[in-house]
């Protein structure tokens, strides 16, 4: 019999009727997968499906056919794949009172697509993802703020992110995704919507924060997820045949062991310094998780004379302790009955719920006084008062332990600590039909939108029409004008959809996040279609007055040029950040070149990046600049394919571009273009694939309080520090002050800004040929050498740009760049060359020197330094002294610490930390080293 005559011949009816089990009314029964008091497993007879709505079911998420339904009956689930259908299969013809043959049962023909043998060793391609899984962390700022809001810092803590997209776009290799699949960090999922001849995969635990697990040889073995994005059901990840410890396997001689309920438990301790070098750390993946490896691991420590549990304080991590107290205890016994009276079983008692939630709500100096505070257990009484006792909880453990392998090998995770399996969120589908009348289905429901969707992407207003089709009634459907954008109103539909459709919430709620998603992306397929294919007007042309030309002629040919650009900077209203203005002014201007240049105001928060961006932005013309304070992932791709040639984009605060179009904003950079693939679907309903291209090359210069991350990753980049000395601070509020009492001219400076730009209309682009280029170096121990040497020679091409009417050409019509050129270069790119060499960024840079200078002041001496270094201070007392914001001062000092430049020397829980300078560099002299470096080279050219 074959499997199709099975599936054709028995229904899930049948079945039911086999197993005693009667729906109700309802076509609800109460689950026989798991403890279920109310009803719900819903039979669908029409489809002869079943589907169990509870998260606690190791069912859920899954819908059952009459093979699978005996498959979890008969627990043949707890056998590898492969064997589970064909006992199944047997089953099933036993049930319809047939003989069960091997020769007459066909292998289970798997649809989904198999991975063959990976060409590397699990545990190298484990390695290579995880290296891509903690380079994400520094590029994605919902990874970052997740950490922040966890208290984690990925600079002490082995950590990474998984954003799905190792496998995407440019990205794509065969090898990766076949190794990949292997592992399970992908799975394949229906087709590739772009391009339909691909195969598409689901990346296991997308948007999660991801731990490795290691084994005795410190390979990684295993790896966890905990997710961003979903804190109530479906949180945790673990990697199928995931085996190994975390943080790694214990030194032999380790004599103090803490033991955590949790991973993220465990790494909150391990960033502790003062813990982790005088402990060693162990997570146990939950209260019902410290397994056999585990145990195993401890047993083998012969030098342990305390273990310490760091477990939730809560009825559940009590009852573990309590647990796993006995456990160790016997199996210490039975290792060696004389150390047993020297092993010492403690628990902290933690002020709040778990170890996380501690130290986001204390100082880490809490711990400290939570261990000297330890709460040791009594384990004098002898062991063979709790013998019965042990074998009875070592029994459930090893259920537990089996329970826990089968989830990992199947690719299950882990919903909560308490061992509740739910199936992971796999929102899929794909949107069918003409325009007017898009199609999405489901198992259980069809939804469709008539009329179409509009094009206003600040809500997502629809006509949806719901249709239950496993409801037999004749009132199936239910219609309803929703913004699928209002959180209101969707819960409002799913309220009434559950009350007159009968269906499920979760289940609507499921559907309804996909069908959004679908209708998101097929509405920015037409919003692109549409700007493709519209005729793109070119950019309108600014026609000078004779007036404005000859002003602008008259400061193009001033001697002074750079001064009297610097001058009229001033008079636009920039306040102060005289080398930076005129630096950014430069930079600014090079979108007319072919090769542009770009720049990233770093600074620390408040410190006035954005007054100063968008006063160089008031000064560029009007038809070659865009500003955004946010865009969505999608908009750079989106645009008409010239909309950003040569032209300046400005960004007010990179940090909050989304990971896509971050993407697209170093690709434009980088690269200059974007090219996308995109499909759509003609009137016939016919699917197409269209390619659009958005050409650059682009100037862009945006802010960020985190400069380092970003510069590292682009080519063609400048990082300049904002100036947030107290003499600026000055400049600025002096500024305020005669404006507030009206004696700032604002037409003075609107005129200063026109006649700026009409110097820039005036400007056409040239290649420059510079005789004194092979002559110029850079100082060695630079960081980013390459790319910066070339931004260099760029950088002075651009200065001979600017005096363009005052220099000569070649033969061939380049201008010849000259020693001034090379001078003026020098001098404006100064500030630059420093951040590239030093490993402190601008902020904390300026921090640090501040912090010297006071420190230095404390204790005189000839030199300043050998006493000043062992001056000890607070955090309060520099706070006060340098007037700096607490958390700006926390971070500095974090920062500081970790290039070990401080140094922590006492703490109190009341009175705080005491610091103190660890390495007093010489800053101001590798400075003065620098610029002579630089102007010996200037100083023999000759024109």
């Amino acid at each position: 019999m074959e499997i199709a005559q099975i599936k054709q011949k028995l229904n899930l009816s049948t079945v039911l009727h086999y197993y005693n089990l009667k729906p109700d009314k309802n076509l609800r029964l109460n689950c026989p997968f798991h403890e279920d008091k109310s009803p719900s497993l819903q039979v669908y007879y029409k489809t002869h499906t079943a589907y169990c709505f509870s998260s606690n079911c190791k069912t859920h998420g899954k819908s059952l056919d009459a093979i699978d339904f005996i498959m979890y009956k008969e627990h043949f689930d707890k056998l590898s794949g492969t064997i589970a259908k064909s006992e199944a299969i047997k089953k099933a013809i036993e049930i319809l009172g047939g003989e069960a043959t091997p020769q007459i049962i066909q292998p289970l023909q798997n649809p989904i697509k198999q991975a063959t043998q990976p060409s590397i060793s699990r545990e190298q391609i484990l390695l290579n993802l995880f290296t891509y899984f903690k380079n994400a962390i520094h590029n994605s700022p919902p990874a970052r703020e997740y950490l922040q809001s966890r208290n984690l810092n990925p600079l002490k803590i082995e950590i990474g992110y998984n954003t799905g997209q190792f496998h995407h776009g440019a990205r794509r290799d065969e090898t990766l995704i076949n190794n990949c699949v292997h592992v399970g960090l992908l799975y394949p999922w229906g087709i590739n919507n772009k391009r339909p001849e691909l195969q598409a995969y689901k990346p296991f635990a997308k948007y999660g924060i991801c731990f490795p697990m290691r084994n005795k040889g410190n390979h990684i073995t295993g790896l966890y997820f905990r997710s961003t994005v979903n804190d109530n059901n479906a949180k945790h990840y673990y990697l199928k045949e995931s085996t190994g410890l975390y943080p790694k396997y214990p030194n032999e001689e380790t004599e103090k062991l803490i033991i955590c309920e949790s991973i993220i438990d465990c790494a909150s301790l391990l960033q502790i310094e003062s813990i982790a070098t005088n402990y060693t750390l162990l997570a146990s993946y939950g209260t019902n998780r410290l397994n056999e490896e585990i145990q195993n691991a401890i047993k083998e420590l012969p030098n342990l004379r305390e273990i310490i549990f760091a477990y939730d304080n809560d009825e559940a991590g009590n009852k573990a302790v309590a647990k796993y107290t006995n456990e160790l205890i016997a199996n210490n016994v039975k290792k060696d009955s004389v150390n047993k009276n020297h092993l010492t079983i403690s628990t902290l008692v933690l002020p709040c719920k778990d170890v996380n939630e501690t130290l986001m709500a204390h100082n880490e100096d809490v711990f400290l006084q939570l261990l000297d505070e330890r709460k040791k257990i009594n384990v004098s009484e002898t062991i063979i008062k709790n013998e019965v006792v042990y074998e009875e909880q070592n029994i459930q453990s090893s259920q537990n332990i089996f329970s826990f392998s089968s989830r990992l090998l199947s690719g299950e995770k882990e919903s909560s600590v308490h061992n509740a399996n739910t199936q992971q969120a796999s929102p899929s589908g794909r949107l069918e039909g003409l325009p007017h009348k898009l199609t999405y289905t489901s198992d259980t429901a069809t939804y469709l939108i008539k009329g179409g969707v509009d094009k206003v992407m600040s809500k997502l207003n629809v006509t949806l029409e719901i249709i239950n089709t496993q409801l037999n009634e004749s009132i199936n459907k239910r219609r309803f004008k929703i913004d699928l954008y209002d959180t209101k109103q969707v819960e409002k539909t799913i309220q009434e959809a559950n009350e007159y459709l009968q269906l499920h919430k979760s289940t609507l709620e499921k559907d309804i996040y996909t069908l959004t998603e679908l209708l998101d992306t097929y509405r920015e397929t037409l919003i692109s279609i549409d700007l493709q294919s519209t005729t793109e007007n070119e950019t309108p042309i600014y026609q000078l007055t004779t007036l404005e030309k000859n002003k602008a002629l008259e400061l193009a040919n001033d001697k002074n040029l750079i001064e009297k650009i610097k001058e009229k900077l001033t008079h636009t209203g920039i306040v102060g950040e005289e080398e930076n203005k005129t630096f950014l002014f430069v930079i600014a201007v090079s979108h007319i070149q072919e090769n542009p240049l770009n720049a990233l105001i770093q600074g620390s928060s408040g410190s006035g990046k954005t007054n100063l961006l968008k006063g160089i932005y008031k000064i560029i013309p009007d038809e070659n600049k865009k500003i955004y304070s946010r865009c969505s992932e999608k908009m750079l791709y989106n645009v008409p394919k010239y909309y950003f040639k040569n032209k300046l984009i400005c960004f007010e605060d990179v940090d909050g571009l989304g990971e896509e179009a971050e993407y697209a904003w170093r690709e434009l950079v980088s690269n200059g273009e974007l090219i996308s693939g995109v499909s759509y679907k003609d009137e016939k309903g016919n699917i197409g694939i269209k390619e659009l291209t958005v050409y650059g090359p682009i100037t862009s210069i945006a802010c960020t309080t985190h400069g380092a991350i970003y510069a590292d990753n682009m080519s063609r980049l400048f990082l300049i520090a904002i100036d947030e000395s107290k003499e600026q601070t000055k400049k600025i509020n002096e500024y305020q002050a005669k404006e507030a009492a009206g004696l700032i001219h604002k037409q003075e400076q609107k005129n200063n800004q026109n006649e700026l730009k009409n110097f820039v209309r005036l400007l056409q682009p040239y290649n420059v040929h510079n005789p004194h280029a092979t002559k110029l170096k850079l100082p060695e121990g630079i960081r980013d050498e390459r790319r910066l040497y070339r931004l260099y020679l760029y950088f002075i091409d651009m200065i001979t740009v600017l005096h363009q009417y005052q220099r000569n050409k070649t033969p061939q019509g380049k201008l010849i760049a000259t020693k001034q050129d090379c001078q003026l270069a020098k001098d404006l790119l100064f500030e630059c060359i420093m951040l590239k060499m030093d490993e402190l960024d601008g902020s904390l840079r300026q921090f640090f020197e501040r912090l010297k200078d006071y420190v230095t002041k404390q204790v005189p001496s000839p030199s300043g330094r050998a006493e000043g270094g062992v001056y000890e201070f607070t955090q309060k007392e520099i706070r006060e002294i340098l007037q700096i914001k607490k958390t700006s001062l926390s971070y500095y000092i974090n920062q500081l610490m970790s290039f070990e430049y401080l140094q922590q020397v006492g703490s109190h829980i009341n009175k705080g930390n005491r610091y103190k300078i660890l390495y007093f560099d010489d800053y101001r002299k590798m400075r003065e080293d620098v610029k002579e470096f630089l102007q010996k080279q200037l100083d023999v050219l000759i024109d």
